[in-house]
């Protein structure tokens, strides 16, 4: 497993809604937005509360592909990996529908909750970072990017 860093762990919190590709049966992709990736001690997880395509894909296919960017940093990760699918009353389970119950509230149904195997974790930078000249400072971009979603 890939360790997941502090700074990856940041991004996530700060993101709050991250992207999780699942392959369907015919092989096409299956895209879902999951505002639940979090991060316990160094492991990757997600909760099904409207995800039924999600878990199904993954009860045959556990390969998985999330995406997370931070809108105003205009940085995030690609982490791919391996789920499994815990059950209600699970150890790990409970740690998360416990999470996501307190953060959301008590209606929040947690149907399963997905454990990711990291496999790689690689940057998502964008083109802020990359092709800017002269090369902006983080800050800068940020400052940028608060203007125009006019936060």
């Amino acid at each position: 497993m890939i360790e997941i860093t502090a700074d990856m762990e940041a991004i996530i919190k700060q993101a709050i809604l991250s992207f999780v590709a699942t392959v369907n049966e015919d092989g096409t992709p299956n895209l879902s937005p999951k505002a639940s990736l979090t991060v316990r001690n160094g492991v990757l997880y997600f909760a099904d509360i409207a995800s039924p395509r999600t878990i199904l894909n993954l009860r045959r296919n556990p390969a998985v592909e999330i995406n997370v960017v931070d809108i105003f940093q205009r940085r995030g990760y690609r982490v791919t990996g391996r789920a499994s699918i815990l059950p209600p009353g699970n150890e790990e389970y409970l740690m998360i529908a416990d999470w996501v119950r307190a953060t959301n509230g008590p209606e929040y149904p947690v149907d399963h909750v997905v454990k990711i195997e990291t496999t790689s974790i690689t940057p998502l930078l964008s083109p802020a970072h990359v092709f800017a000249q002269p090369p902006r400072s983080q800050e800068e971009i940020r400052r940028t990017y608060y203007q125009k979603y006019t936060v």
